[in-house]
């Protein structure tokens, strides 16, 4: 038993950072040269799982625990912080239009729509109206299907009831609860090296490299548009802020957070990963327990580039003439649109029917951008995961900060 405790004291002290790109080295070197032994997959599976069964939990009770424990001078923060999500996100739509313009994309459409075809949204009043109608929907279904605008909204509820009828001791014992959850979500985190070789092994032994030659220059379009968003844009408005050098903050919600997100393809997944870094940022609990989940579901800077890039493309592709005024408009529909994303991989492909209908393409058309979505998304999806997630981060600490600077000014 000791020598397992020590093994495993040696194994939590090396950088975590370290560990996962060990992982991705033995993961793709496997995939490479061993692309027949599947079951290394199975630790990939197994780790993606464990963190979207834990998620939903923690989120619930950490909003809940939170929101009765605040103080006031929260609802500043969180204003800032929703008008920078979605500034954010408009921004990367409007990036996607220029790049699009810039170099046009056509596609190889073919007769590939039918498997995913049933799963997509019609327009975005339906979009709109799914959403309103999965927020009110029952809450432990929410908490077992990771519905995270469910678990927003009854948290929230249920958080403002504690706060208002309960007593100390009760809140006590639900803030107790969520230090459980969140440990236990540090247990499941430390094992993440094994979980990314898995999949790592998995993405390599399926797709080798071919993906990167065949849909090269859509690739390059959209890995292009987000990281620009990531690198320029979004400092951007950290600096506009802040008035202070935002790089630094940025490259660590990067390395904490985006290189986890960018294996796991999935926002919701990542959410326990975004509390423990802004824990470490020093941020206030109260403040990002409610953000980063809220990130999660608003926050899609990637999902609005991927929209808009592939809507425009699809237009290019069938001859259609955008003007640039109705490309911004479609940048405002992908904005909102990104909105209703779900957090989970692949999630924001399904709202590339819904942004074509704009310019009058039917379903059938839509759907084969869709079939090649998911065939470039091994690619796409990471990074577009990896700029949602860290993006939440960094712009929560961003709030933060800014919000810490205007008390100060004002002695408050």
């Amino acid at each position: 038993m000791n020598i397992a405790k020590r093994l495993l004291n040696r194994y939590t002290s090396v950088s975590l950072v370290l560990r996962i790109l060990v992982g991705l080295a033995i993961g793709a070197l496997l995939g490479l040269l061993l692309p027949g032994w599947t079951g290394i997959g199975i630790l990939g599976r197994i780790f993606v799982s464990a963190l979207k069964g834990i998620a939903p939990v923690l989120v619930a009770v950490l909003v809940i625990s939170s929101i009765a424990k605040a103080g006031r001078g929260m609802g500043r923060r969180f204003s800032l912080l929703i008008a920078i999500y979605i500034l954010s996100t408009f921004i990367a739509a409007v990036c996607a239009v220029v790049g699009s313009f810039l170099f046009p994309v056509t596609l190889q459409l073919g007769d590939t729509a039918g498997a995913v075809s049933s799963q997509a949204a019609g327009s975005l009043g339906e979009v709109f109206s799914n959403m309103l109608t999965s927020m009110v929907g029952n809450p432990v279904a929410a908490v077992a299907n990771a519905n995270y605008i469910a678990i927003l909204f009854w948290s929230i509820i249920l958080g403002v009831a504690l706060k208002t009828t309960a007593s100390k001791a009760t809140v006590q014992v639900v803030h107790d609860l969520s230090d459980v959850v969140s440990r236990v979500v540090k247990w499941v985190i430390q094992f993440a090296p094994f979980g990314i070789l898995g999949l790592v092994f998995t993405t390599v032994s399926e797709n080798g490299l071919s993906v990167f030659s065949t849909y090269g220059h859509l690739l390059l379009l959209l890995v292009g548009c987000m990281l620009v968003n990531t690198f320029v844009f979004n400092p951007l408005i950290s600096f506009l802020l802040l008035r202070r050098n935002p790089y630094p903050l940025l490259f660590t919600c990067l390395k904490e957070s985006g290189l986890q997100a960018f294996f796991t393809r999935s926002s919701a997944a990542n959410i326990p990963i975004n509390m423990a870094l802004c824990k470490k940022l020093g941020l206030d609990e109260k403040f990002y327990s409610v953000s980063i989940p809220l990130g999660a579901t608003i926050n899609m800077d990637g999902a609005a580039v991927t929209i808009t890039v592939f809507s425009l493309a699809v237009a290019h592709t069938v001859g259609i003439d955008v003007s640039f005024a109705s490309a911004l408009f479609l940048g405002v529909i992908a904005t909102l649109g990104a909105c209703g994303a779900s957090g989970v991989a692949g999630g924001s492909l399904l709202l590339i029917p819904m942004a074509c209908s704009f310019f009058g393409i039917g379903n059938d058309v839509a759907m084969q951008a869709v079939a090649i979505g998911f065939i470039v998304g091994v690619v796409q999806d990471s990074v577009e995961t990896a700029l949602n997630s860290s993006g939440d981060a960094f712009f929560t600490a961003t709030a933060e900060l800014y919000d810490r600077q205007q008390s100060l000014k004002h002695g408050m």
